[in-house]
């Protein structure tokens, strides 16, 4: 009985230091964060899917994000977020309104511009396999929060085995909801300027301006 005690603690212990820190997957972290770093700008095409299986929900919309440095746009068909680094704006077409706060990099809300290395503050990291997705072939890995009170418990990324691109990520919430990112196309060193990513409510006649800073 005791032999059988001892053998289960080894394994906890095997099993935990494993999910604490898995090399494999560190170095392909780090080798795609590499190479997104030395991108001084880029734009990509994505497809954003929601998905609850309990309550049979899926939803899918197109976009695009650009990004430079710590600024990003995310278009989507619904709606655009702007961060510039300072300050965040949510813009609502349907509703011809504007949402303005403050940008907090301390909060927990994953900021796309930093998907890349998102893995090295507050994550641990394990390679689960080699899969095809999209017909590229994949290393996937989970992102798992030290937080237990953090607002996604998982996020899978799924990155280019042979030029470590970013192919997907998908981020679990704790109501069953999963929120994944597809890149369709993706194009380096785009040419972007900084007013890109500000908001000018001027250009919008009749739009209602809520600033919550």
């Amino acid at each position: 009985m005791k032999n059988l005690i001892f053998t289960a603690l080894a394994l906890f212990t095997v099993t935990f230091a494993f999910s604490q820190y898995d090399a494999k997957a560190l170095e392909t972290l780090e080798a795609m964060s590499k190479k997104y770093k030395a991108i001084p700008a880029f734009e990509a095409n994505i497809t954003s899917t929601m998905t609850n299986e309990t309550e049979g929900i899926k939803e899918e919309f197109k976009g695009k994000i650009t990004v430079k440095g710590d600024k990003f746009r995310l278009a989507l068909e619904d709606q655009e977020i702007i961060n510039n680094g300072v300050t965040v704006w949510t813009y609502l077409p349907a509703a011809k309104e504007v949402n303005i706060d403050n940008y907090d990099p301390g909060s927990d809300e994953i900021n796309p511009s930093k998907i890349y290395e998102a893995y090295k503050k507050g994550f641990k990291y394990i390679y689960l396999t080699d899969k095809t997705e999209n017909g590229v072939l994949c290393e996937e890995i989970d992102l798992i929060p030290e937080k237990r009170d953090a607002q996604y418990f998982k996020i899978k990324m799924m990155i280019g085995k042979k030029d470590k691109n970013i192919q997907s990520w998908t981020m679990f919430d704790k109501s069953g909801n999963k929120y994944k990112y597809t890149i369709n196309k993706f194009t380096p060193n785009a040419a972007i300027t900084d007013a890109f990513f500000t908001f000018d409510a001027k250009k919008y006649p009749g739009i209602e301006v809520i600033d919550l800073r």
